[in-house]
């Protein structure tokens, strides 16, 4: 068999998340249309499965095919987005050993979280950016985030339906900033929980309104409890910025 690393950029707008559903619109369902005109045979493993409404820069996807498949790996990409609406860009193709795996390959994913803070909304940026109209602390958010720089339990930071064999993860760094009208929430990470960066995003917030302290963070991490932490902030603002492997 051949596998074939693609890189892959979407505007999550108008699907239903990543993951392929039999009733719903998907990233990974128009992956498999484009890809079922140039090898039916061929199966797909996605990097990260974003949410209904997320966007990517950069997601990775590995695509499986027979060894009779002869579309050179830097060429897949030109095929494939030929047959893609415009909303989904394949921005690269590698060619891979047969003996590698993308789950579970060591990786380091950054997302971003972006906050028009106005008091009135901005019908242009209403699918890039969450919008919070009372006045928000980015200092204070930016104090709160340091505290979940570090290997934790993310229990109170995660859905409840997640699931998974364990919810400790690692984050590398936690930035908060504003630029002009917009504040930037940047985590990097080796992996994150189902809703897990929104609900961190919905929690700053909370902290940029004083509604609790900085140094809360540590207690509603130690709770290991959903109902500890902040709300699960809307899927517009989020964009999984980079994937790496390492």
């Amino acid at each position: 068999m051949r596998k074939i690393l693609l890189r892959i950029a979407y505007d999550g707008s108008a699907y239903h998340g990543w993951q392929k559903q039999d009733n719903a619109d998907t990233v990974e369902g128009r992956m498999y249309t484009a890809l079922s005109e140039l090898c039916p045979e061929a199966e797909l493993c996605g990097g990260s499965r974003t949410d209904a409404g997320v966007h990517a820069r950069d997601n990775v996807v590995l695509c499986i095919t027979p060894d009779e498949f002869r579309i050179p790996a830097d060429r897949l990409p030109m095929a494939l987005n030929r047959r893609l609406p415009g909303d989904i860009c394949v921005c690269s193709g590698e060619e891979r050993n047969e003996d590698f795996e993308l789950r579970g390959a060591p990786c380091r994913k950054t997302y971003e979280y972006r906050i028009l803070n106005t008091a009135m909304p901005d019908p242009m940026r209403r699918l890039y950016c969450a919008h919070v109209s009372f006045p928000l602390d980015e200092n204070i958010m930016a104090e709160g985030a340091a505290h979940l720089v570090g290997e934790h339990d993310f229990t109170s930071f995660s859905s409840v339906h997640a699931q998974v064999q364990t919810r400790v993860r690692t984050i590398f760094s936690a930035e908060v900033e504003r630029h002009g009208d917009e504040i930037l929430i940047r985590v990097c990470g080796n992996g994150f929980l189902y809703n897990m960066v929104r609900i961190i995003a919905g929690t700053l917030v909370e902290l940029g309104r004083g509604a609790c302290a900085a140094e809360d963070i540590k207690r509603m991490l130690d709770a290991k409890d959903r109902q500890a932490a902040g709300p699960t902030a809307v899927p517009e603002g989020l964009c999984l910025k980079r994937y790496e492997l390492l």
